[in-house]
């Protein structure tokens, strides 16, 4: 069974650069799983920002929707699989099926997985859930959507470490 490992902590609070690092000690070749997309040219510049820091000996795998499919077919392939971001497919999700419990059967899909995994696997989430409560439906929904996802995820892995002005901390 391969270790699973949980980041989570606010925007550039360094949970990425933790991740990286964490997966480089696995050794070479490094995966990394994207959920988001370039949908405007600020994203666009983040995508790059992130691919140059990363280096060749990443292979990036571009996946929004079917995470569990792209972990299954990935699986032996890397030293490890970084996948960044948790919080852009529960968002793809979303608005993929517009119904929360239908995103938490992917999630349940996807913890089920990690068992059946050879290859360590590092997940970088976004912690949403520490600001005020939104003003729209929507994005209440998705906060909390966001904190169940990653109360599933993090109950399911191996390690979970929460960032904090670029300091991690481990939380199990």
């Amino acid at each position: 069974m391969a270790r699973i490992v949980f980041i989570t902590g606010g925007a550039r609070s360094g949970k990425s650069r933790l991740a990286e690092g964490l997966a480089a000690g696995f050794g070479a070749p490094l995966g990394y799983l994207a959920t988001g997309s370039a949908g405007d040219g600020e994203m666009a510049e983040r995508i790059a920002r992130h691919q140059a820091r990363r280096g060749d000996e990443w292979t990036t795998i571009e996946e929004p929707c079917d995470l569990s499919g792209a972990l299954r077919e990935n699986d032996g392939r890397f030293g490890a699989i970084l996948v960044d971001c948790v919080t852009l497919w529960l968002t793809n999700l979303l608005f993929r099926y517009d119904d929360p419990a239908a995103v938490l059967t992917d999630v349940e899909k996807l913890t089920a997985l990690f068992p059946l995994l050879r290859t360590p696997v590092i997940f970088v989430s976004n912690e949403v859930g520490m600001g005020i409560v939104p003003e729209n439906r929507l994005a209440r929904q998705f906060r909390d959507l966001a904190g169940e996802a990653n109360e599933r995820i993090a109950a399911a892995a191996d390690e979970v470490y929460v960032t904090f002005s670029g300091l991690p901390l481990r939380l199990k």
